[in-house]
């Protein structure tokens, strides 16, 4: 899901950036019990926007997206 998002948002992110994202995609997506496919695409959206506007720690990222 991440990966995808990445691409529609046309931005450039290297491999552990990624990594960081899906880890807190999948946490969050785990900790809300989040199941559909619109949640999931807002999910990685507001991962995505908070990463690039300077959210770079990933217990920040958490705490801010719960």
């Amino acid at each position: 899901m991440i990966r995808s998002q990445i691409a529609e948002a046309q931005t450039v992110l290297g491999d552990e950036e990624v990594a960081l994202c899906q880890r807190v995609f999948d946490h969050i997506s785990s900790v809300r019990r989040i199941t559909t496919d619109t949640e999931r695409e807002d999910l990685a959206q507001r991962v995505i926007h908070s990463y690039q506007h300077g959210v770079k720690n990933e217990g920040a990222l958490m705490r801010l997206l719960i």
